[in-house]
């Protein structure tokens, strides 16, 4: 079967950077599936985009469908025939339903009994017929984050779309969307080489898109701007700041890039380095550049979409806007320091936290409070408790300055440059942009002590304030981004704050005392199962099993790092199979029977042999256990418990435990009663699976 190339552009005004990459994975993994369900081959399937353009291309696309046999059960033979081997109404229905005459009816025995079967051959249509509802389809079908509409017509996509181009070798395929008919005309360059272009074939379109001065594969565009990139650095001896965020947005916001130099004033360079690249990435997407000793450089890299030609008037604009911008930063970051930060920290009153829960001034004083009672839990010197409680007292403080409220994203960052011109100490500074610390997944926790207390007491507060005026979070929405703050609480404990939940959350709670009337354990009850419950996913990432997470989290939820070190220890554990059927066993035989109403009390005047024996292993058992438990030796304390098989077998071999006698059966079962109770000072092992 012959072959063709298949090429769909949908042409629009300049579609935002990041929907673009989102809709090329998109329709390519829309556009297999829809070849493939068409039973359509092809060779390969690429989608390229740009600002103005998606564009996906099919090599090697089929002429035609492939056939299709299809086999399709009926009534049974006894329904469909009668005595006379005569069809009834029901075969001749289903025969006519199907489209086949009722004598090529087959008749096929299963399981179930004999069956009617229709077999229909399907001959595949012509490829060209195919093509037009499938490519309308996923043009359609394509989910944006955000859509619109324009004009009179009803479609949605990210930007009014301009034209359709679709060519299948040589012939137009007549796709209808949004008001437009594909044909074999695109467009170039928005403003090189603005006129319409004809295209030929298919097979000439890349051509056709070159000579119009676009480069439609977001992947070479990518290279040739990193090519760019390498050589002014290589010319001018500087070294680029890319990141890749605003590197995959540039991308995007061009489709004949040339990359240049530009220069600012070199006395931009007292202010703070991260204000200058945050206006140059976020504001202006440009490329900062640092000399040879890592120093920020007064140049940056800019890639722009206008002619090369003009390369150095194009810089030239771009140099007047970068340095208004910084200009406007400098003067906004010389009026900050000429505040004294105390009297930012006054302001803080006149912002409001929340509605309910009063002014960024009175949270700042709950953290103040909450940072020292979670350093004397954590049990912090002296020294680490009042850089805590001086951080917490100016954590907040930028938020009121200029180029925070310019530069939202520099909180924190902006607090540890007006500490340390106040002549706070480095720790204080340091703490500051720490207590924002982790802000996503996989971010760095705070390095020091004092950020992570800082930290810790501001996202506590926020959980329980958020939760005590009754505003927890659904399951799809969590505005204040509680479950982030309580994933950042759990991952600062597991890494060496010793603090329990329990007492944590009761203290960020005693902060709103004053404020609110709320009922405290009821609360501190919620947030408790609410971290908690983030904790049962942090431990599940961690590989650990369901079972083993339930086991632990019942008797140790309180103490994540505790919890943390026991799941650890009994998945190793689990590994072991004959070590964790002794566990296991011992257990279960014993928890059956157990009735913990009666107590562990067990009279040792009671006690025939077998009965003495275990009551001795209990004791030595609780003994050894107890002192691995408190050391945090958890792999010793399983191999403890496991070491219980021997005697508990014995007792049960030898021992009538419900014995008619009731002050025996009482005596025994409590004997029973002391060994889950040991067991269940590790895991409750009656949650694990079998």
């Amino acid at each position: 079967m012959s072959a063709r190339e298949l090429v769909f552009e949908i042409g629009a005004e300049e579609i935002p950077s990041a929907p673009l990459y989102e809709a090329i994975g998109q329709l390519a993994a829309d556009a297999a599936a829809a070849l493939d369900e068409a039973r359509l081959g092809y060779g390969a399937v690429d989608v390229f985009g740009s600002p103005r353009r998606l564009v996906l291309r099919v090599t090697d696309l089929a002429e035609a469908q492939a056939d299709r046999t299809s086999r399709v059960k009926g009534p049974a033979t006894k329904v469909a025939f009668d005595a006379d081997g005569n069809p009834t109404k029901a075969a001749e229905g289903f025969a006519r339903g199907q489209g086949v005459d009722v004598a090529a009816l087959e008749r096929v025995s299963d399981e179930a009994g004999e069956y009617v079967y229709a077999v229909i051959e399907e001959t595949g249509k012509a490829t060209a017929e195919v093509l037009p509802s499938l490519l309308a389809g996923l043009a359609a079908g394509l989910d944006w984050p955000k859509s619109m509409r324009w004009g009179s017509g009803e479609a949605r996509f990210s930007r009014p779309v301009r034209w359709l181009l679709a060519l299948y070798g040589t012939d137009v395929v007549p796709v209808e969307f949004a008001g437009l008919s594909a044909g074999r005309i695109t467009y170039g360059h928005r403003f090189l080489t603005p006129g319409a272009i004809e295209v030929a074939s298919a097979a000439e379109y890349a051509q056709a898109a070159r000579a119009g001065l676009v480069v439609f594969d977001h992947t070479e565009r990518a290279a040739r701007i990193r090519e760019g990139i390498d050589v002014i650095a290589e010319t001018h001896g500087l070294t680029p700041v890319v990141t890749e965020k605003v590197f995959a947005e540039v991308v995007n916001l061009v489709e004949w890039p040339t990359v240049g130099l530009g220069r600012f004033y070199a006395e931009f360079l007292e202010v703070p380095r991260e204000v200058l690249e945050t206006a140059m990435q976020s504001h202006q997407r440009y490329f900062p550049t640092e000399n040879a000793d890592g120093a920020l450089a007064d140049a940056f890299v800019v890639v722009h979409n206008g002619d090369p030609e003009r390369t150095e008037a194009i810089v030239a604009g771009h140099e007047r806007v970068i340095r208004a911008r910084l200009a406007d930063a400098a003067f906004f970051y010389r009026e900050d320091l000429a505040r004294p930060i105390e009297e930012s920290v006054v302001a803080l009153e006149r912002i409001v936290f929340q509605e309910k829960l009063g002014t960024l001034g009175a949270k700042a004083s709950r953290l103040e409070a909450l940072a020292a009672r979670l350093a004397d839990l954590a049990g912090a010197d002296a020294g680490v408790s009042a850089t805590a409680v001086r951080a917490a007292h100016l954590a907040k403080a930028d938020l009121v300055s200029h180029v925070v409220i310019e530069f939202p994203s520099l909180q924190g960052m902006m607090g540890r440059y007006y500490a340390l011109a106040a002549g706070e100490t480095e720790a204080v500074a340091a703490a500051i942009p720490e207590h924002y610390q982790p802000r996503f997944a996989g971010d760095v926790l705070p390095a020091s002590q004092a950020g992570r207390l800082v930290s810790v007491a501001d996202k506590l507060d926020t959980i329980c304030g958020i939760f005590a005026i009754g505003m927890a979070p659904t399951g799809s929405a969590d505005p204040y981004a509680l479950r982030r703050g309580a994933l950042g609480v759990l991952n600062i404990v597991l890494d060496g704050l010793d603090i329990t939940l329990d007492e944590a959350i009761g203290a960020a709670l005693a902060g709103y005392a004053d404020a609110l009337d709320i009922d405290p354990v009821a609360v501190g009850t919620q947030v408790r199962e609410f971290i908690v419950g983030r904790f049962e996913g942090v431990l599940r990432d961690r590989g650990h099993a369901y079972d083993t997470v339930a086991a632990v989290l019942a008797v140790a939820a309180d103490d994540p790092a505790d919890a943390l070190a026991r799941a650890e220890a009994l998945t190793a554990m689990r590994a072991e199979t004959d070590v964790m059927e002794d566990l296991s066993v011992a257990f279960t035989r014993a928890r059956n029977l157990s009735k913990p109403d009666l107590g562990t009390d067990a009279d040792t005047a009671l006690m025939g042999a077998e009965e003495a024996a275990l009551a001795d292993a209990l004791s030595d058992a609780e003994e050894r256990a107890g002192a691995s438990l408190a050391a945090g030796d958890y792999a010793a304390a399983l191999g403890v418990l496991a070491s219980l098989r021997g005697p508990i077998d014995a007792f049960f071999d030898a021992v009538l435990v419900m014995d008619p006698d009731e002050a025996l059966r009482d005596n025994r079962l409590q004997q029973l009663n002391r060994f889950v109770a040991l067991f269940e000072r590790f895991a409750d092992f009656g949650r694990l699976a079998g």
